[in-house]
């Protein structure tokens, strides 16, 4: 007995639709509503202008000048992460070395920031970091560059 495949119809399911949106917008840009329309057109899936104008409101999607995105990753981009330096003086309580692996310790909490921090220096000697909630492990690939990240660490304390 063969399987036949049918187009998906008219009125696929509303989650199979909103995945498929957010699909779209995620791997394109897309700058209108009838664009998007036709891309889903081409994934067999059409979509009234009605339909998507209250799809896009409930999947909170913006439209921006690069095309529609997700509110919430709009408010991320947006939100500003503190400077190393200052992340460092608010939440370092010590700098532990062990072999390639430098140990940030926190106050309860303050882990997630300076881990947030440090990855956002981009340190080319980082090759990793992991955040708990008083401690920040970063991994470097071998001793000699934790100990020039720590030599950076260390400095920027002073800023």
């Amino acid at each position: 007995m063969a399987l036949h495949i049918l187009p998906m119809p008219i009125n696929a399911g509303k989650k199979f639709r909103h995945g498929q949106i957010l699909n779209v917008v995620a791997n394109e840009p897309v700058a209108s509503q009838d664009e998007l329309r036709r891309r889903l057109a081409q994934r067999k899936l059409r979509v009234t202008q009605a339909t998507l104008s209250r799809d896009l409101q409930e999947l909170k999607l913006v439209k921006t000048p690069e095309g529609y995105k997700q509110a919430a990753a709009l408010a991320e981009e947006s939100a500003p992460l503190p400077p190393l330096s200052h992340a460092l003086r608010e939440f370092l309580v010590d700098i532990r070395p062990a072999e390639n692996l430098l140990v940030l310790k926190t106050p309860p909490g303050g882990a997630q920031a300076l881990a947030a921090a440090v990855d956002s220096a981009k340190f080319p000697e980082v090759a990793g970091t992991i955040a708990g909630d008083d401690t920040v492990l970063i991994i470097t690939a071998k001793r000699k560059t934790r100990e020039s990240l720590q030599k950076k660490i260390e400095a920027q304390m002073t800023k």
